[in-house]
């Protein structure tokens, strides 16, 4: 009897690293996770993922077999298998498809960033299945994107593509930790939109709820919350956010003509406060030749496991398009 095939998907975060077994169907086995400590080497990492990874396979059914492992990290070269000076971790450029590999020398690895990772994942399992031109953003504390077209993700001459989060928004703008000024990320973001919040209360004085939260207690959850019951700042940092966040998306129709945007991520989790403003600006700003065409959408993934879909997807991306 032929085993089934299944995929280990690692996405590795600057606090956490979760991993699970992915079948063909999207389904998550066995889904577990450990502390990334920033401050070590990435090879401590990688051995101490090894040993878990292990603990966890030997309690699988014996039915399966490994075909591949993805992997989604921040700055990952998918050329190169590199993560290269990740903001959140002390790595510098390592290889860690070459880590990995000592361990699993017979299967393939892949790696890619966070944000292409969820591209994949949409499209294998989520709400981009079916379609062959589509845009994912994803709304955490930065904004990071993948870009799909012909049915191929965009990974540029080096690796790097993709960067919608890094476009100019606001000429002049916020600082950005990229070293710029005024990155859509600094205005569409957790972190954007706090510090919108933050902006608001100075210039306004009318009574808000959030006037009592300590910034270091500020995130786009509480503010989402204070939105839903009515509060007015609340409301008006989700209408600039999707003010600025559409307008930017309509620019981003204009490159590759998508059939969806699709936004995941916690801020995304706001549901309609942030895609009812958001839309309204995209399609108020987009090209004639768009109007109508591009649909704007939540994820379609279990919002627990979209990292390791993710990851995942990328085996299972290359698996499929071979046959």
């Amino acid at each position: 009897m032929s085993k089934s095939w299944i995929v280990l998907g690692v996405d590795i975060g600057g606090t956490t690293t979760k991993f699970g077994f992915v079948d063909m169907f999207g389904e998550v086995f066995l889904e577990s996770s450990l502390p990334t400590r920033a401050d070590e080497p990435a090879e401590f990492l990688i051995d101490r993922l090894h040993q878990a990874v292990e603990t966890q396979w030997d309690s699988m059914d014996e039915g399966y077999q490994l075909v591949g492992i993805g992997m989604g990290a921040p700055n990952a070269n998918y050329y190169k298998g590199t993560v290269e000076n990740p903001p959140n971790l002390k790595w510098g450029v390592v290889n860690l498809v070459d880590l990995l590999r000592q361990y699993y020398p017979e299967i393939p690895i892949r790696l890619t960033n966070d944000a292409n990772a969820a591209a994949l994942g949409e499209g294998q399992f989520g709400a981009a299945q079916g379609l062959r031109d589509y845009i994912v953003i994803t709304l955490g504390t930065g904004l990071g994107s993948g870009i799909v077209a012909n049915g191929q993700m965009i990974y540029g001459h080096d690796g790097f593509a993709g960067e919608v989060g890094h476009t100019i928004a606001v000429r002049n703008g916020r600082n950005c930790g990229c070293g710029r000024k005024g990155c859509l990320e600094t205005y569409a973001s957790a972190s954007g939109i706090r510090r919108t919040v933050m902006e608001l209360l100075a210039e306004k004085t009318e009574p808000s709820e959030l006037r009592s939260i300590p910034f270091s207690d500020m995130n786009g959850k509480v503010i989402a919350e204070s939105a839903k019951r009515g509060d007015p700042l609340a409301w008006e940092a989700f209408q600039r956010t999707g003010k600025i966040l559409g307008t930017a998306l309509a620019d981003a129709i204009s490159y590759t003509s998508p059939e969806a945007i699709i936004m995941v991520g916690g801020l995304a989790q706001a549901g309609d406060i942030l895609f009812k403003p958001t839309r309204e600006a995209m399609d108020a700003n987009t090209l004639n030749i768009f109007k109508g065409k591009v649909k704007l959408l939540p994820s379609g993934l279990k919002s627990g496991n979209i990292a390791i879909l993710g990851a995942a997807a990328l085996i299972w991306h290359e698996i499929l398009q071979s046959e």
